[in-house]
């Protein structure tokens, strides 16, 4: 019972990371209507900095995250800029998954060439390594991962519900050309969205290094793809539902690979996305929209 416990709240853990990457790519596709299949890619470059700052300058923990968080940021904003924005007129899915695949091998190379193919060993930036809890003794990574994640998506939440920019989110989500005539910037509104995305991917960069730490111009990919199959879960445009998604999927993935086999863990995340799309193509939250004709 005890071990049971113990992979649960590993689950919880690796589900907490999960999520923080669910959001993004659930804020982006529920005001962009887009899919930013680069955007697994933004947490390696998070990491990237953070690994930078706090192990080759040796500067303080706190500035490597703050760098990370704050490099992610701009990344996702330049991103939007140059490769994003010029797309948006044209509507066309197949440009927007081919300029995502560029994106996310520009990115990918760029940390090659910089960084080498080595992978590099992350220091974790928990500073307390368990915690116990009775009869459990709960690493820090996953307590950190789980608190910070339940802080980012309320503070997300307050954020879209209680501040003008977050209402301009809201409304742009759900009409773009009303939301244009009632004085709503849509470009700057969906460049703050890939702002905000980018910047919880850095911090999901770091969490994700801490708890497993080996970092590599790769490390991003994988989570990046559960994190959308996380988003898809929990019914992708809603941002309660990327975090109840995520947290599913990781539960799923740490006793698949616990109890089933480690091999099979990641066939059998992919066919949650299956089942989903077969089942409820919506999501645990989703909304069915009925287009008027």
């Amino acid at each position: 019972m005890v071990s049971f416990i113990t992979n649960l709240i590993n689950g919880l853990s690796l589900g907490s990371i999960y999520a923080i990457i669910a959001i993004g790519y659930t804020m982006v596709y529920g005001i962009a209507k887009m899919l930013n299949f680069a955007h697994g890619d933004i947490i390696m470059v998070g990491a990237y900095i953070a690994f930078t700052v706090i192990t080759t300058l040796s500067l303080p923990v706190g500035l490597g995250i703050l760098f990370a968080v704050g490099g992610c940021l701009l990344f996702g904003i330049a991103i939007e800029k140059i490769a994003y924005k010029p797309l948006r007129k044209a509507g066309s899915p197949l440009a927007v998954l081919i300029t995502a695949i560029g994106v996310s091998y520009f990115l990918e190379n760029m940390a090659l060439l910089i960084f080498g193919s080595d992978p590099k060993i992350f220091s974790s930036v928990v500073p307390f390594q368990t915690v116990a809890a009775g009869p459990f003794v709960i690493p820090g990574t996953t307590l950190i991962s789980i608190v910070v994640s339940l802080i980012l998506v309320t503070a997300l939440q307050l954020f879209i519900n209680k501040t003008k920019p977050g209402q301009a989110m809201l409304a742009v989500s759900q009409d773009r050309d009303a939301a244009s005539l009632m004085g709503i910037s849509v470009n700057g509104t969906i460049s703050l969205t890939f702002a905000i995305g980018s910047a919880m991917a850095g911090v999901a960069g770091v969490l994700l290094c801490s708890a497993y730490p080996s970092l590599s111009p790769y490390t991003g990919a994988m989570p990046g793809i559960k994190a959308f199959v996380a988003a898809v879960l929990g019914g992708i445009g809603s941002i309660p539902g990327a975090m109840i998604g995520g947290l599913v999927l990781g539960i799923i993935e740490i006793l698949a690979r616990t109890y089933i086999s480690s091999q099979l863990s990641d066939a059998i995340v992919f066919s949650v996305l299956i089942i989903v799309l077969l089942v409820k193509p919506t999501g645990l939250m989703g909304k069915v929209i009925q287009e008027k004709v």
